[in-house]
């Protein structure tokens, strides 16, 4: 993040989300302020708390996609989560404080990957002399029988039966047979090892052994907050059970790459794993809660619901910044970044609690996307839809070109399609393009060479009828 300037996450963000400028600005800003922030005395750096945002926006304008990205930018830990999963605690729903845990999994995870990555070439040496010792057991040398003295009086006298005399020399030690054996134990173990990296034993089956862990699934059906009581009892089992083990025949490049994994995990520091996890889920952490408008209160109601208020009044402590105990810890969430999203079409910001609204001084309004945003999603992203069903019938090796003038009619049909029905934003162009390209993507298996151009006119002839069916494109479209 040192490297990255709002303008440059603006820039990042511009490649794969088409307008949306204000809230791209808004999340560029307060991503680099955590990079800012620790960069601040320490004495100030823990009373900067971070600037929460709510997006508001209708579905399918990017909202999700913005944060998305900007987690992957930041190589931070990400959470995403709908809001109405939740209830307040004490009735049967999903504990607030699960995001918290949730998070704290992920980045574990996270962190031990990269930790695996980090020791995967010493690991893949570790591996290559265990795989050796499958293919080349080592074996304890023997000394040679001790030769028996035809005539002599002394035991280093033995007859020599080539010309009839004698000659005097010292019988192999043991030591020295074992050290002769070593030897040439080394030397068949380094031939192997030749022929193994030019790949001449591929085909050779090895026997492994492969550890399992038998661990009953337990699933618990409980009121909310004592969602920690399941991890408690997995982990309770796992130590109480006994790792089983079983061997398996696999062939040699199998049989390596589990050896790589193995030592692997044996190589990472899960304390030190664990450690700069709960660092970067406090000092870096993003939850973005989507949905938020769900938990707003219904007018004309006199008692508060559990599920709306009742989520937002749990939610408060941890968007300001409480303790939150986890199988790894107490994790702080004072410096956890949330950023709340939803499309707020029956009501608005200020119906959510007055304390809740207070927590997210940041609000980005998003705009809804018409035609020319829709030519300009199916094109101009690095992961653009047109590019990716050209990839996808390019598998089957069949060449699909799709005209300027057919995405500009499917950009109208996708506006024309959201203006009549629901209005589901950018998700219309998947629907519509799936229609439309229906028929080649059954197919394509058996046009091998084919070149298929698609232009406006097939566009229309296509979708045309659906569109103007009202109750058909209900359903199709």
């Amino acid at each position: 993040m040192s490297t990255l300037t709002p303008k440059e996450i603006v820039t990042e963000l511009d490649k794969y989300i088409v307008g949306q400028a204000e809230a791209k600005r808004a999340v560029a800003i307060a991503l680099r302020n955590r990079w800012r922030r620790q960069q601040v005395d320490p004495l100030l750096r823990d009373e900067i708390a971070p600037k929460n945002i709510i997006m508001i926006g209708p579905t399918g304008v990017g909202k999700t996609e913005i944060a998305r990205r900007l987690a992957k930018l930041a190589k931070a830990p990400f959470i995403k989560l709908e809001a109405s999963k939740f209830t307040e605690v004490g009735y049967v729903g999903r504990d607030v404080e699960s995001i918290v845990r949730d998070l704290m999994e992920l980045a574990v995870t996270m962190v031990k990957q990269e930790e695996t990555e980090r020791v995967r070439a010493k690991a893949r040496e570790s591996a290559e002399e265990a795989l050796l010792d499958l293919l080349l057991p080592p074996i304890k040398a023997e000394a040679p029988p001790r030769p028996e003295p035809e005539s002599s009086d002394d035991d280093n006298i033995i007859a020599l039966p080539a010309d009839g005399g004698y000659a005097e020399f010292e019988l192999p030690r043991d030591d020295e047979a074992e050290r002769q054996a070593e030897e040439r134990q080394l030397k068949t173990r380094e031939k192997l090892r030749k022929l193994f990296r030019q790949g001449r034993l591929d085909d050779r089956m090895v026997e492994i052994e492969i550890t399992q862990q038998a661990t009953p699934v337990v699933e618990i059906f409980s009121a909310g907050g004592f969602e920690e009581m399941d991890i408690n009892i997995k982990d309770m089992f796992e130590n109480l059970l006994p790792k089983q083990t079983k061997r398996k025949k696999v062939k040699v490049p199998e049989a390596y790459e589990m050896l790589i994994e193995r030592e692997a995990q044996r190589m990472v520091d899960m304390d030190k794993v664990v450690a700069e996890a709960r660092d970067r889920v406090e000092q870096n952490g993003i939850v973005f809660l989507d949905e938020i408008d769900k938990v707003v209160g219904r007018e004309g109601t006199s008692t508060p619901d559990v599920s709306r208020e009742g989520v937002q009044r749990d939610l408060l402590p941890i968007v300001e910044g409480s303790s939150v105990n986890t199988k790894y810890g107490i994790i702080k969430t004072d410096h956890i970044l949330f950023i709340a999203a939803g499309a707020f079409h029956g009501t608005k910001p200020s119906d959510l609690i007055p304390e809740f609204q207070g927590r997210f001084p940041i609000r980005v309004e998003l705009d809804s996307l018409d035609k020319d945003d829709f030519i300009r999603i199916l094109t101009e992203p690095r992961n653009a839809l047109i590019r990716q069903y050209v990839e996808l019938m390019k598998t089957e090796g069949v060449t699909l070109e799709i005209g300027e003038d057919a995405i500009e009619k499917l950009a109208e049909i996708a506006c024309l399609t959201n203006e009549r029905h629901e209005n589901i934003g950018a998700r219309r162009l998947h629907t519509v393009l799936e229609c439309l390209l229906d028929e080649v993507s059954f197919n394509a298996s058996e046009m091998n060479g084919v070149t298929v151009r698609i232009d406006a006119k097939e566009v229309a002839r296509k979708l045309d009828e659906v569109v103007e069916d009202e109750d058909l494109a209900r359903y199709i479209l």
